[in-house]
């Protein structure tokens, strides 16, 4: 218990409750909102308590990072952090458990995962740090070397780490990144089996390959946008002397960026689609409204988030953001983030698989059930989802719109607000309409 000052104290003796100043009192309740709560009540909004997810999770794995040494079967994953960039903390990510880890860190097998799923065994995955310098690429030392090889892996390795500190820390939540647990600086690190993907391999030792071809190769060729990624970040593509440690948040965006655009320039020279189309995926009280129209292409993505919602947990109403591009692209980067370049990848795919052409609006409800971010492969798989599915078909914008309507809970006058793509469709007038369609 706090001391009390004598001035207090002798009020007190005298039967005397003395003022306390403004700073000694709570701002608001909104701060004690968590120790009134307890995990109970739900006070911030939620429909369930995150921090209750995640010391569940914690629970679980407490009693086998007792020690410092750890033994386990690698996904395989690796991490390489952002803060203090250009020095950055690269290392495995190693749960204590052996076989086939593989899911844990493979998030196109993730979809229909229950957000206690994800969080549980991407919390089993400690993370090792080493610093090393993003440019020290061809000398980075021992376990940074390690580290790479295991981003390289085609499966599951055996990792045995030796750790300075016991590993310890909060989970890391982030919509750019997938979860994972505890960390700890890494001493020793010895890989035990394993097997390069020699198509990555490959890509590795050609050091006159740029990183953007490798990309392209890489993807062309069957290998998962997670294996590229994770690659990516621990520089084993590029030129030699411009190889670089690429943060696992910016490598993440920077492969579903690349590989999009290039899908893109397909997309451009495709004939347009002759109807409007509506595909939709809920996963993890996400919705997601893709509507196609015929037309040049242009994209956009609006998300609304709830109040209580990962990324609204104590606003009063709904948050609404949105991004978008026309026919030549975009030349900065989108406002939204990571997210935005994953569901353009998911949607250029599927128009480059039908080789048609498309106008392409994604409407995102996020609802208080999505109670923390779980990457932004989230938006990637949902929207390949989507489009794996027939969509539904109609002759007119206006009906497409009230069928997606009938599938939201924002008011499609919100919606097309906040839409610059909707508005130009619904209300600019174009050339053709004021020609008559001599192809008719």
């Amino acid at each position: 218990m706090p001391k009390q000052s004598p001035r207090i104290i002798r009020a007190i003796k005298k039967g005397r409750i003395p003022k306390l100043s403004t700073a000694r009192t709570p701002s608001s309740k909104s701060d004690a909102r968590c120790i009134l709560c307890r995990g109970t009540k739900l006070l911030c909004g939620k429909t369930r308590c995150p921090i209750m997810v995640k010391l569940y999770a914690q629970a679980k794995i407490a009693p086998s990072i007792e020690g410092l040494e750890l033994s386990g079967a690698s996904p395989p994953g690796v991490f390489v952090g952002r803060t203090g960039y250009p020095k950055v903390m690269v290392g495995p990510l190693v749960p204590p458990e052996h076989g086939d880890t593989s899911l844990m860190d493979t998030p196109e097998m993730w979809l229909g995962k229950t957000i206690d799923e994800i969080v549980d065994f991407r919390f089993r995955l400690i993370r090792g740090k080493h610093p090393v310098h993003v440019k020290e690429v061809s000398n980075p030392g021992r376990i940074v070397e390690q580290t790479r090889e295991l981003a390289m892996s085609k499966g599951p390795a055996e990792v045995e780490a030796e750790f300075a500190k016991k590993p310890s820390g909060r989970i890391i939540l982030d919509d750019e990144i997938q979860p994972f647990g505890p960390s700890a600086p890494v001493k020793k690190m010895r890989l035990g089996t394993y097997r390069l993907d020699h198509r990555i391999e490959k890509a590795y030792f050609d050091t006159d390959l740029k990183a953007t071809p490798a990309v392209l190769d890489l993807y062309q060729s069957g290998v998962l946008v997670s294996k590229i990624q994770r690659a990516f970040s621990v520089g084993a593509f590029g030129v030699e002397e411009d190889r670089r440690f690429v943060p696992t948040r910016w490598s993440i965006t920077a492969v579903d960026s690349i590989l999009s655009e290039n899908l893109m320039e397909k997309v451009r020279r495709y004939p347009l689609i002759n109807e409007y189309r509506v595909y939709e995926s809920w996963t993890l009280d996400n919705r997601f409204e893709v509507l196609m129209i015929p037309g040049a292409w242009s994209y956009e993505l609006v998300e609304a988030w709830y109040p209580g919602s990962a990324w609204n947990p104590s606003g009063g109403r709904i948050a609404m953001y949105s991004s978008w591009e026309g026919y030549r692209g975009r030349t900065t980067y989108a406002e939204i983030g990571g997210c935005y370049y994953a569901a353009r990848l998911a949607t250029c795919e599927q128009l480059d698989r039908e080789r048609r052409q498309a106008t392409v609006v994604i409407l995102r409800e996020s609802h208080p059930g999505y109670i923390m971010p779980v990457g932004v492969w989230n938006v990637r798989e949902n929207v390949r989802n989507a489009v794996r599915s027939p969509p539904k078909k109609f002759d007119t914008l206006h009906e497409a719109l009230a069928f997606v309507s009938s599938r939201l809970e924002i008011d499609l006058a919100i919606w097309i607000a906040n839409s610059r793509v909707l508005q130009s469709n619904l209300y600019q007038k174009r050339i053709d309409e004021f020609f008559p369609r001599i192809w008719n």
